[in-house]
């Protein structure tokens, strides 16, 4: 029996959500973004959680979307394309709606989708290994999980636009440096330093954390949303193009793509 996409469990006040592909570094395929949706809905339905961890098993915490499944079928990638948007971007609106603390605890690669799912949670610790890099120009196409509102937040028009064009990645100390996680800690502690973090926020005020997260995010979210159709429409379109074809099938040949358009 193949095991859970993603595990579930709950120490006290901490609900811990692990992505459990480690052999494919955690791509998002539809198994894992059903699964992480169930879990994050879980989480936040429990009143007995007061704080949430998101991480990943293996040697990353998400290496982006599977790309294999794109390849089965072009002809039909935009409606796969859509179909996984629309579970994904459902998780990242629990996750920014949800009154509780969300953590993302980062190693290894955090690419692609795994870049907006970890910018999607409220606060991120990440160990001194970490290499962060939007990665999806590389397959011919735009960010989808709210990448585009996250990165610009975080780093101005100009910066986003050279990074999520570029593809240059970004490491722990750099990322610290731009706002893109809030702590640096040794890989070899990560664990035990990202339970302590989950902890200080558990023993706050439930109330007042619920109150800050929504008077923080009142302020953009309805840009947020906004943003998440715009990503939708344009990724389902790219999918469609050669450029995506060309993408997808030089990343699975590990060689540079050759655009034409």
């Amino acid at each position: 029996m193949a095991e859970a996409p993603v595990l579930y469990s709950v120490d006290g006040p901490v609900a811990t959500i692990t992505l459990n592909r480690p052999a494919q570094l955690n791509a998002l395929n539809r198994d894992l973004a059903i699964a992480l949706r169930e879990a994050v809905t879980r989480a936040a339905a429990d009143d007995a959680v007061r704080v949430v961890r998101l991480k990943g098993e293996g040697r990353a915490f998400m290496a982006g979307g599977d790309i294999v499944m794109f390849a089965e079928n072009f002809d039909a990638a935009p409606e796969t394309v859509g179909g996984l948007i629309e579970a994904f971007h459902g998780i990242v609106g629990t996750i920014r709606a949800m009154p509780k603390p969300v953590i993302a605890v980062l190693h290894g690669a955090v690419a692609g989708g795994g870049l907006g799912l970890a910018l999607a949670c409220d606060v991120a610790i990440a160990a001194d290994n970490i290499v962060m890099v939007a990665a999806y120009t590389k397959l011919g196409t735009s960010p989808d999980g709210g990448t585009t509102w996250s990165v610009t937040q975080a780093l101005g028009a100009r910066r986003a636009i050279d990074f999520i064009m570029l593809n240059d990645p970004v490491d722990a100390k750099g990322a610290l440096a731009l706002g893109l996680v809030n702590r640096v800690v040794p890989a070899e502690t990560l664990e035990a330093e990202s339970i302590a973090y989950a902890r200080r926020f558990a023993d706050a005020s439930t109330g007042a954390n619920a109150a800050v997260k929504r008077l923080v995010h009142a302020a953009v979210e309805g840009q947020f949303q906004a943003q998440l159709a715009l990503e939708r429409e344009s990724f389902i379109a790219r999918a469609g193009t050669p450029d995506f074809r060309e993408g997808v099938t030089a990343f699975l040949e590990k060689r540079p793509p050759r655009f034409h358009s």
